[in-house]
Formats: structure tokens, C-alpha cells, sequence
């Protein structure tokens, strides 16, 4: 059995994109830019912002964080969406979820110019993967396939069983595994006979938001697990995965554990998407 270590892979591309950052930043005269946009004082969320903003230091990414009251009107946070749209110095926009009850969330993503929308989320990037077209790719399912490429996984050919159907995680890593050509099934709370088709999974992937709830009775001798939960154990109150990481260990080949999975790299490909935005924009800017 071999832990994929997604805390290390993001260590070393974060290098690669420091130097990237210094490169590019003689050629263009400026740094690549990413605001966040935080509403309410939601624990998860600042601590997600936080560690966002440690990343984004790290390799010499601008970050500016606008935190805004829990109160504000949909509309003002319209009208920042769009001063940010329109100032050439920010290359990528992300507004953190999830947002009061009172505001719109599809109207925000929406609002956010798709070449700044650096989660990947606006229906133009999303329409575009689904086309096989340039876009920008939503973070945690770009670092799935990361991982999985990083520790030579093959999967083309390969059965890919994902849990979870979200849009932010679920649907768009299915469509990555088909461009990869795995056979892809996505079950869900609606599925009948779940362990089952889970069991059956060459590769396995866990988004369902549901702590320590996959054991190893879900997973196929061999198989290769990818845990994208973050929870806190009713227990321990420590994190925890969407798997139980002592019982899927003794039956996968591949397994991430949490924290240090596929967290750190989502962080990454957030990095990674804002540097493509901004060098998107410079090519436009010199071409």
C-alpha cells in the first residue's frame, strides 16, 4: 500500500511556480494577482482564506483578501465583482464559499469575468470543459488527476467509480477521468446496490461530505482510493476524510489521507489556475 502525499507533490509545484512567478515577472513587470472575496466570519472559510493567502506568499502571487459583513447586499457585492473585473492588476477573482442564505450564489459566480474565474465555476469554463476546450479547470478535480498522475496511476481503460455528484467536485472529475479514458460511473445518495458498484472500482473516488462513513467493505482488493472529504470526526473532533482511513488501508493499493491529500493540492491548482489567468492576460496585453 502506498500513501499519496499531496502535502509533498504541492511542496514541489509550488517551487516550480516560484520560480515561474520570478520568471515571468522580469518579463512583464508585474506579479500575478488573485483577490478574495470573504463574506460573513464562517470559521472554515477564514481558515480556507488563510491558508490561501500562505500559499499564495509562498511562490509570490499578489493576494488581497476583502472581508465583507455577513449583511451585505447582494448588489454591493455585485458592484465589487465588477470594479474587480475591470482593474487590470487582478488576474484572478474568487469569492468564497459558501455565502449567506440572502445572496444569490449562481448570480455572484456568474458576475465574475470567466477568464478571472480562477475555481473554474462560470458557466463559460464549465460549458468549455465539457466541449474538450480551452478553459479554466475547477481546482479540486484538476488536483485529483494530479495526484493520480503523480504516482503513475494508469487510467485509461480503468473503472472510475466517483461518490458524489456536485458540480464543484463530482461532475467535473468525471469528466477529466473520460478525457483520461476511464469508464467512469458516479453513484450517490439515490443509488441502489452502493457497495456493490463501489467494489468494483479500479479507481475510487470519495466526495460525499460524510465523515469516516466509506470502509473497506466499499472497496475493491487493490483499488485505488482518493478521499476528497474534509470533516471533523463526531469523535475526535480532529479532520477526517469521507474514508475510514484504518479499514480502507488494508484493502487499496493507492490511498491519500486527510489532512494532506487532496487538500493542499486544490490550494496548488488554485495557484496554478491564477498563473495561467495572468499569463493569459499578459499575452493579450503584448500580443
Amino acid at each position: 500500500m502506498t500513501i499519496i502525499d499531496g502535502k509533498q507533490l504541492s511542496i514541489t509545484l509550488k517551487q516550480h511556480m516560484k520560480e515561474d512567478v520570478l520568471y515571468y515577472k522580469r518579463i512583464y513587470s508585474r506579479l500575478p494577482k488573485l483577490t478574495v472575496i470573504l463574506v460573513g466570519d464562517d470559521a472554515g472559510s477564514q481558515s480556507y482564506v488563510r491558508g490561501k493567502e500562505k500559499a499564495s506568499l509562498e511562490i509570490g502571487i499578489l493576494n488581497e483578501t476583502i472581508a465583507l459583513p455577513e449583511i451585505i447586499e447582494e448588489e454591493t457585492l455585485l458592484n465589487l465583482i465588477n470594479k474587480l473585473n475591470n482593474d487590470e492588476t487582478v488576474d484572478g477573482i474568487l469569492v468564497q464559499l459558501p455565502l449567506p442564505e440572502h445572496i444569490d450564489k449562481t448570480r455572484v459566480l456568474e458576475r465574475i469575468r470567466f477568464d478571472k474565474d480562477v475555481d473554474g465555476f462560470h458557466p463559460v469554463n464549465v460549458a468549455a470543459l465539457w466541449q474538450k476546450k480551452s478553459c479554466i479547470v475547477p481546482c479540486t478535480p484538476k488536483g485529483i488527476i494530479t495526484l493520480l498522475k503523480s504516482a503513475n496511476i494508469q487510467i485509461a481503460g480503468k473503472n472510475a467509480v466517483i461518490m458524489g455528484r456536485s458540480e464543484i467536485v463530482g461532475l467535473p472529475t468525471a469528466k477529466l477521468l473520460l478525457d483520461q479514458d476511464a469508464s467512469v460511473t458516479i453513484v450517490h445518495s439515490k443509488t441502489e446496490n452502493l457497495k456493490k458498484i463501489t467494489s468494483q472500482a479500479d479507481i475510487l473516488i470519495v466526495a460525499i461530505g460524510r465523515p469516516r462513513y466509506v470502509t473497506g467493505e466499499f472497496i475493491k482488493e487493490g483499488a485505488v482510493v482518493i478521499d476528497v472529504g474534509v470533516n471533523r470526526d463526531p469523535q475526535t473532533n480532529k479532520l477526517c476524510g469521507d474514508c475510514d482511513f484504518e479499514s480502507c488501508v488494508t484493502k487499496a493499493s493507492y490511498i491519500t489521507k486527510v489532512p494532506g491529500g487532496v487538500g493542499p493540492m486544490t490550494i496548488c491548482c488554485l495557484l496554478q489556475n491564477t498563473l495561467e489567468a495572468y499569463l493569459n492576460h499578459m499575452e493579450e496585453k503584448y500580443d
